[in-house]
């Protein structure tokens, strides 16, 4: 069985990426397991380079393939904004980003926005392979629920009239950006088991 290292210490990413793999030949290794606490610092000004930036900093320190996201939350009114900032967007927790997002977009009738999701997968030969996922929708108006990660209260995708938040992670696991790019990874499956 392939071993891929997820190069991330968010556990709701690493949730979303054991689901998406199980039942496949491929075993993920959480940093956790390793009990790694590195934090690589996300200084590029793309989602793509930032994912690369991540799964190559840990495929060449432990020499395994390492796999990494980088997401985040454009909104068209905000001309892409929170986009590479999204998770530091108010400079505090998830609940403190919801709240300004809101706040910019009172009494905005413009309120469509869309997820982006590159994943990138790093070998430790310096070969890498990215993968792009897009899920459009629009901003809410309220804050519902506040126990739920990231911008998930506030998003809701196109053809649902509940956030992401309470679709629950069955339905969003099957539909959101950060699924539909890790199934372009599962396409390549043959590929990457074979990968020299």
């Amino acid at each position: 069985m392939m071993k891929i290292l997820i190069a991330s210490h968010n556990v709701h990413k690493i949730k979303e990426f054991m689901q998406i793999f199980e039942s496949t030949p491929i075993h993920l290794v959480s940093l956790k397991e390793l009990n790694d606490h590195d934090e690589v610092e996300e200084t590029e000004n793309t989602f793509t380079k930032n994912a690369i930036l991540k799964a190559k900093y840990f495929a060449k320190k432990y020499r395994m393939p390492a796999i990494s996201d980088d997401s985040g939350l454009a909104v068209d009114y905000l001309n892409g904004r929170p986009g590479v900032h999204s998770k530091r967007y108010a400079g505090g927790n998830d609940y403190d980003n919801n709240v300004k997002l809101l706040n910019e977009l009172k009494g905005i009738e413009n309120r469509d926005a869309h997820f982006m999701s590159v994943v990138a997968l790093y070998y430790p030969d310096c070969s890498y392979k990215t993968y792009q996922g897009v899920v459009y929708g629009t901003i809410g108006h309220e804050l519902k629920q506040i126990d739920a990660f990231g911008y998930d209260p506030i998003f809701y995708p196109k053809g649902y009239n509940q956030s992401f938040a309470e679709l629950g992670h069955l339905i969003k696991n099957e539909i959101s950006h950060r699924a539909l790019a890790l199934k372009k990874v599962k396409e390549d499956l043959d590929e990457i088991i074979n990968h020299k």
